[in-house]
C-alpha cells in the first residue's frame, strides 16, 4: 500500500491558483477584443489602446449590445442613461479615437 502525503504546499498552491487565474483572465481578454474587433471597424489593437483595462472592454461590449438591440430608441437611450456612469468613460474614450 502507498501512503499518501497529506501535507499541502498552501503557498505553492495560492501562487499556482493565481498563475492559473491571470492566465485564464488574459486569454478571456483576448477573445473578447478579437469578437469586438469582428463586430466593429475597430481593430483588436485599437479596441486594446482605447479600452486598456478588462473592465472597459466588457462595458463597451455591454454598450454595444443596447446599442444593437432590437429596442426602441428611447429604450435604449433610457439603459444607456441608467448606466450612464459606466458608459461615460467609454464614449469618451471612444470619440476620443475617432475625432
Amino acid at each position: 500500500m502507498v501512503k499518501k502525503n497529506t501535507s499541502i504546499d498552501w503557498d505553492n498552491f495560492e501562487r499556482t491558483a493565481k498563475n492559473a487565474a491571470e492566465k485564464a483572465a488574459v486569454e478571456t481578454d483576448e477573445e473578447l477584443t478579437l469578437e469586438l474587433a469582428a463586430l466593429t471597424r475597430l481593430t483588436q489593437k485599437d479596441i486594446v489602446e482605447i479600452f486598456p483595462e478588462p473592465a472597459d472592454v466588457e462595458a463597451f461590449a455591454e454598450l454595444m449590445l443596447i446599442v444593437k438591440s432590437a429596442s426602441r430608441r428611447n429604450t435604449k437611450i433610457n439603459k444607456i442613461v441608467a448606466n450612464s456612469e459606466k458608459f461615460a468613460g467609454i464614449i469618451i474614450d471612444l470619440f476620443g479615437k475617432v475625432i
